[in-house]
């Protein structure tokens, strides 16, 4: 492997084998248990049929030192499993992985910690495991401790400390080690936003400065968008893009077929007090669609359904960037709207001339503010605003934002 490969990936694959009862689903671990005990005290076993699931298949790319690559999928796309091969938790089935240098990883609230040791026996416990000698770990001792902010607790068993004073100390530790390549895992989203401002900056720092090389999964795609400088897209266990991070996002976005539609019908399921049924995108003709011109009005049409009231219910309805950015919320208040039956529809219409050309995402969702989500589809249709020549656009080249304030007071004062 040349010097500047930090990672090589060659015909990666991962099978799994699903058991499954012929009269019924998959095992749990109970009824596993259970099927033990019979088949040991009885001849009969139960008619039982094995099924494959290959989590990657066929994997290969290079990682060259000093890249911050975004490992990007939706769910169940392999992205976890990968990182669990490329940490040498899990074994692969075929394939290897050729590194160059020394690896840390943190893919889940306190990886590589023993709950009951202290905070400041666990920093060497994990020095010691990524091959450093205590003078190597003394020197980088204080760094650590002032980084994680947890000093106050640092003679505490960690198995006491909370999900965001673990993540800060293993973050930290992991970080300031001096690994090669350091792999992350969604595991920072549990910390505050100020402690994940700060890992991030860390974390670029050391690639930019000191050549580390960072392997890192999130589904918040503007915090890879920001961060990675090259990006890696699975689909189904597979690759089917890797390179540059623009044309990544833009294929991750339109891997989703649901996205590509402008109706959506869901079943009311008994445990739900409250379910969104229908959920429609129409133009001012009443025509389902997810293309709008800048002067056109957007209308969502949303059919809700209730098994029994709750108190304080909101219908919600968040649109973001291409970016997963929040732009703006809109929400009403619904339970003295159901009148005398549980059925319910509603129609929201976001004015012309709001959203300059670009492409959206909406999510619905149900709530009780603060108390408990009800119902939620999340990041929904792609919709695409686009130049129909009104005079918005007479000014080419000059970023708009995503909102033009037409309707903004302007006054004259003399």
């Amino acid at each position: 492997m040349t010097s500047d490969i930090a990672i090589k990936v060659e015909n990666i694959s991962k099978r799994y084998q699903l058991t499954q009862n012929i009269g019924g689903g998959y095992d749990s671990l109970l009824g596993s248990t259970f099927r033990g005990l019979k088949r040991t005290f009885s001849a009969k076993n139960a008619s039982q049929q094995k099924e494959e699931f290959w989590a990657l298949q066929d994997l290969n790319f290079e990682v060259k030192r000093g890249d911050r690559i975004g490992i990007i999928g939706h769910n169940g796309a392999g992205k976890s499993t990968l990182l669990k091969i490329l940490s040498r938790i899990v074994k692969p089935s075929s394939g290897r992985i050729t590194y160059e240098g020394r690896l840390a990883s943190l893919l889940e609230v306190g990886t590589g910690f023993h709950g009951d040791l202290t905070g400041r026996e666990n920093i060497y416990l994990n020095g010691s495991i990524l091959g450093m000698t205590k003078q190597e770990i003394d020197s980088k001792f204080d760094e650590i401790v002032a980084f994680s902010e947890v000093e106050q607790f640092l003679d505490t068993p960690v198995k006491r400390y909370s999900s965001g004073m673990y993540v800060r100390l293993a973050f930290s530790v992991a970080a300031h080690l001096d690994p090669d390549i350091l792999i992350v895992d969604e595991v920072l989203a549990v910390g505050d936003a100020a402690f994940q401002k700060k890992s991030i900056g860390k974390m670029e720092a050391s690639s930019q400065n000191d050549g580390k090389t960072i392997l890192f999964v999130s589904h918040n795609i503007g915090q890879i968008s920001a961060f990675c400088n090259k990006g890696i897209l699975l689909k189904q266990g597979r690759i089917i893009q890797e390179g540059a991070l623009g044309g990544i996002i833009n294929t991750y976005f339109g891997t989703d077929t649901a996205k590509e539609k402008a109706e959506f019908i869901y079943e009311h399921t008994a445990e739900k007090t409250y379910c969104i049924e229908r959920i429609r995108v129409l133009n001012t003709q009443n025509v389902l669609t997810k293309n709008f011109a800048h002067n056109e009005s957007i209308r969502l049409a949303i059919d809700i359904k209730r098994q029994r009231p709750v108190s304080d219910v909101l219908v919600s309805v968040f649109f973001n960037d291409m970016l997963d950015k929040r732009l703006f919320t809109t929400q009403i208040p619904i339970n003295d709207k159901f009148g005398n039956t549980d059925s319910l529809s509603l129609q929201l219409t976001l004015p012309s001339h709001l959203l300059t050309a670009n492409t959206y995402f909406f999510t619905v969702a149900l709530h009780v503010p603060n108390v408990q989500v009800l119902d939620e589809h999340r990041n929904l249709s792609t919709l695409s605003i686009f130049d129909n020549g009104s005079d918005y656009y007479k000014y080419q080249g000059i970023d708009m934002g995503y909102f033009f304030m037409d309707q903004a007071q302007w006054e004259v004062k003399h």
